[in-house]
């Protein structure tokens, strides 16, 4: 480890004085003009971590959802899967230490992971279309290779495509092939053989509407729309051309404000979905014949998902350990369906994907969807085996899982402006301040079927509100007495919470 060049390469990336960041559930996020240290010192650790590993790390560039003046960054580890828990405190560790102390806090992270310091590294680099993303890319590739580590930089991806690359080199290419072409050509073929199963509804071709939150999602489904353009056809909107990232478009607008994006006229029984800004989430939606707005959320996503499944291990009768996982802002109906009437256990755990994929783990099958459009299902190669002998029952399955749809209420989801809340139990009950718990406990009890709690988000200097009820007008009058609660317990501050969005 050249210390001296560290140090030198260091002072091109200063530390603004003051400034305390905190590696949280999606990496670190903040105004992009103040993430130059912090991109130089996660290329360090990268390097860090590939060599105590012996695999390839990934580093990506986006903030995701978040404003497009925003930017952020996480690492990657080598399966795919969001960066160990006991990095990320190295990670907060290194990103706050004064230039001063940046070799002893290096030399102090690899004694205790016992890196080997003369072994190889590699790391492999994605961004998103932000304006302050290249910039910020060439500083985490200055971290690399002032340590030594090889890199590649793959340029514009979508964070799913980062993951998949990792987890391609890391596997020999046994899951497939460590480029965009290959990510492209792995997901369009199982697409393309899933709905051979299935018929159309009537329709020669399968249509779908795509919002694209005006970020990466458009440019590279663009590109990848040739190789199933036989099996779907794609219209594209909010893709870049006009219009800012992530503003009044994208998976969470729709999923919080519970309307279609801007920019996006939509006709009865139309297909409709939103990614986000690094299109890592996805919701769909439709209208009704009677103009009606239905969102098919990830909740509902991880429902239609396990259901299916479940019914397929049935008839193949296979008894296979089979879970869902949630985080406490899963929609109750959804929970109460999927363990009272499919006999599906559901386990919660705290907000963050890291945390669902870690449990998901633990089963034969795992599926896991937060409400906001994160998520995916985890089976083993036998198991999937056994679930394409019964793919040709996919279209009875599909006419059951548009009846399932009908029997889980949507319900409201508040966001409100606070800071400092300490919570447990997965994040559903306040520990700080006193009296915060209390307060929603009491309000709570004024509505049927309801429930409601508060945490402080893991990406935005905010305090979110969750209320749910047994009808929209009972949690909205919840949500906004919750927000009441925290706004005079916990110190508000500007105006009072007002009812409604």
């Amino acid at each position: 480890m050249d210390l001296g060049a560290i140090t030198k390469y260091s002072a091109l990336h200063a530390k603004p004085n003051g400034l305390i960041l905190q590696y949280g559930t999606a990496g670190f996020r903040t105004k992009a003009e103040h993430l130059d240290h912090v991109m130089f010192r996660m290329g360090l650790l990268a390097v860090l971590r590939s060599k105590q590993t012996k695999s390839t790390i990934g580093v990506m560039v986006t903030a995701s959802h978040n404003p497009e003046e925003d930017n952020g960054v996480k690492l990657v580890d080598p399966l795919g899967e969001m960066l160990a828990p006991s990095w990320e405190e190295h990670a907060t560790y290194l990103a706050n230490a004064e230039e001063q102390d940046m070799q002893r806090v290096l030399i102090d992270i690899s004694e205790k992971e016992a890196v080997n310091l003369q072994q190889d590294a590699f790391v492999v680099i994605g961004r998103d279309t932000r304006p302050s993303s290249e910039k910020l890319s060439q500083s985490v590739i200055d971290g690399v290779t002032v340590l030594g580590g090889q890199f590649h930089d793959y340029g514009l991806l979508t964070t799913p495509q980062l993951h998949y690359m990792v987890y391609c080199r890391n596997t020999g290419g046994r899951y497939g092939k460590a480029t965009i072409e290959g990510y492209y050509q792995k997901l369009s073929k199982a697409f393309v053989e899933l709905t051979k199963q299935a018929s159309c509804s009537g329709d020669e071709y399968r249509s779908l509407k795509v919002d694209c939150a005006n970020g990466i999602g458009a440019l590279k489904l663009r590109e990848m729309e040739h190789y199933f353009s036989q099996g779907l056809s794609v219209q594209l909107f909010n893709d870049g051309s006009k219009g800012k990232l992530n503003h009044l478009c994208g998976a969470d607008f729709v999923k919080s404000h519970q309307k279609p994006p801007q920019g996006m006229e939509i006709k009865s029984n139309e297909r409709c979905c939103s990614f986000d800004g690094d299109a890592d989430r996805i919701v769909y939606y439709y209208h009704d014949a009677d103009g009606h707005f239905h969102l098919i959320d990830g909740d509902k996503i991880a429902t239609l998902i396990s259901s299916f499944l479940k019914e397929l291990l049935v008839e193949i009768g296979e008894s296979l350990n089979i879970g869902v996982v949630q985080t406490a802002y899963a929609n109750g109906s959804s929970t109460r369906y999927l363990e009272e009437v499919m006999k599906v256990p559901v386990y919660c755990t705290k907000t963050g994907v890291k945390h669902l994929h870690h449990k998901a783990q633990e089963f034969d099958i795992g599926v896991y969807f937060e409400a906001n459009g994160h998520g995916t299902a985890l089976f083993s190669t036998a198991v999937e085996m056994k679930i394409k002998q019964s793919a040709e029952q996919l279209e009875d399955k599909k006419r059951k899982a548009a009846k399932m749809l009908e029997n889980i209420i949507d319900l409201f989801n508040q966001v409100a402006d606070r800071r400092v809340i300490s919570t447990t139990n997965a994040e559903r009950q306040a520990v700080t301040p006193p009296g915060l718990q209390e307060a929603i406990n009491d309000l709570v009890k004024k509505y049927k079927l309801s429930r409601a709690f508060v945490r402080p988000s893991g990406t935005e200097d905010v305090v979110r509100v969750y209320a749910e009820a047994d009808s929209q007008e009972s949690a909205d009058h919840l949500a906004h007495e919750v927000s009441l609660a925290v706004f005079q317990l916990a110190g508000g501050i500007g105006e009072r919470p007002q009812p409604g969005f």
